[in-house]
Parts: structure tokens; C-alpha cells; sequence
């Protein structure tokens, strides 16, 4: 009863006389994108189910109208079959959830793709978060399916035990697509972190190039901002249309070859 009411256990099967008890996750995609789970207690007789769920989700709606239906395969093969039917929906309901952290690793991809802002990061690291749940999830269920498939012939049939070998057969292949999605995720990060980074190249190059043109138009006007009597161009008659020209070409020869260079 404890391992019941306590809904943060790890997914594990344990071997009691009489009963088998199994503890499984049941995860699914929260409004702000976060992976949210539940816990899902079942208790397997040799002629009866228990389970005890958190909270009313209408995950297994399809199994319990089977229930009702005495011709149903469920109600012919017995308290086995339910349970492998209950881990197999449970099971599907990752499919569901892997699928969709897909479709937002492409939405991501295709934003980062047109400019990176800062948002990204924070929608790179909740994705990171889901998966790396995700995961933690999925190997300790594949482990509960993979002893009940293959340990426990008390209490399932061996043509029930060829459908778990089925539900192990999904839970490694969500393991191996959750394994590629973080490295998806891996790679959107370094994606955006080198496309900052070449825009804060971009920008110091900029900063650079106006600060070059600059450094000789403060040196010119420094000149001749010095308080010398005897400074003979400041006499000219042209000589500040003279001082302003050569500042001028000075910053015009500048941003040409700046452009010449593409760093404009």
C-alpha cells in the first residue's frame, strides 16, 4: 500500500506469493510544453487486476468498453492479456509524446534557421528537460516488461508473454528515438550557439571598422585642436574646407576598403 500511495516510484515489477505488483509511468505533454507523468499501480493475480491510477485521464477508456463486451479478446484471455493490454496503451501513449517533441525540435530547428533570439535557448532546454525525463521513464519500464516477458511464466501465459515481448520491442525502440532526438537537441544548441556567436562577430567587426574610420578623423582634428600660435594652416584662407576634405577622403578610403573586405 505504500509503494501505492507514494506516486514518485520508479517503474518496477516485484515478485510477491500470489501476486504480481507492478509499477509504471504514464506520461504525456503539459500546455507549456513541459513532460508531465503519473503513476500507474498494477496488481496482478492469477484471476484478477488491480490498478490504481492518479488521476482520471481516459488513457485506458478503450480497455474498460472491452471489459463490458463478454465477447472481447480481453475478457476471453484473462487477467495476463489486461495487463499486457494496460502497458501496451501505456507504451503507445509515448509514441504519442516522442512524435510530438519531434514536430517542436523541427519548429525550433526552422526558428533558429531564420535568427537565433535568446527564447530559443530557453525552448533548447526545455526540450533537453522532456527528453532526458523521458528517458529516465523508459529504460526502467523496458526492464519491468523485459523480467515479465521472461521471468514470470506464474503469471502469464507463454502466448501472452510473445505479445510483452512485442511491448519490449517498442520500449527500445522509443529509447533509441529518444537517444536521437537529444542529439537533435544537441545539435539545435550548437547550432544556435555558433550562429550567436557569428553574429557577435558580425557586430564587433562592425564596432571595429567604425572605430577604425574614426581613430585618423580624431587624430586630423586633434592636430588641430592643439592651442599652438604658430600653426601655419590655421591661416589658410581654405584650410578648414582643406582639413575637413582630407577627413572626409581619409573616412571614404576607409569604408571603401571595408567593403572590398565585406565588412560591410
Amino acid at each position: 500500500m505504500e509503494d501505492i500511495l507514494n506516486t514518485e516510484q520508479r517503474p518496477k515489477v516485484e515478485v510477491y506469493p500470489g501476486y504480481l505488483f507492478i509499477i509504471a509511468r504514464l506520461v504525456h505533454l503539459e500546455e507549456g510544453g513541459d513532460l508531465g507523468s503519473e503513476q500507474i499501480a498494477i496488481v496482478l493475480g492469477h484471476s484478477f487486476v488491480l490498478t490504481f491510477q492518479e488521476k482520471p485521464t481516459g488513457t485506458f477508456n478503450s480497455i474498460r468498453e472491452s471489459l463490458k463486451n463478454a465477447q472481447s479478446q480481453i475478457r476471453k484471455l484473462g487477467a495476463d492479456y489486461l495487463v499486457y493490454s494496460l502497458l501496451d496503451k501505456l507504451v503507445d501513449r509515448y509514441f504519442g509524446v516522442v512524435e510530438k517533441l519531434g514536430e517542436r525540435i523541427e519548429e525550433v530547428d526552422d526558428d533558429i534557421a531564420t535568427g537565433p533570439v535568446p527564447a530559443h535557448m530557453s525552448e533548447i532546454q526545455s526540450l533537453r528537460r522532456a527528453l532526458l525525463y523521458l528517458k529516465r521513464g523508459l529504460w526502467p519500464t523496458r526492464e519491468v516488461v523485459n523480467v515479465m516477458q521472461r521471468d514470470d511464466p506464474d503469471f502469464f501465459h507463454a502466448e501472452t508473454q510473445l505479445y510483452l515481448r512485442d511491448v519490449y520491442d517498442h520500449t527500445v525502440q522509443l529509447i533509441e528515438s529518444t537517444e536521437a532526438l537529444r542529439d537533435l537537441v544537441g545539435s539545435l544548441q550548437d547550432t544556435y550557439l555558433a550562429l550567436q556567436s557569428n553574429r557577435m562577430n558580425l557586430q564587433m567587426r562592425m564596432l571595429t571598422a567604425v572605430t577604425t574610420i574614426f581613430m585618423p578623423l580624431s587624430l586630423v582634428a586633434g592636430i588641430y585642436g592643439m592651442n599652438f600660435d604658430n600653426m601655419p594652416e590655421l591661416h589658410w584662407r581654405w584650410g578648414y574646407f582643406l582639413a575637413l576634405g582630407a577627413m572626409g577622403a581619409l573616412a571614404a578610403g576607409l569604408i571603401g576598403y571595408f567593403k572590398l573586405r565585406r565588412w560591410f
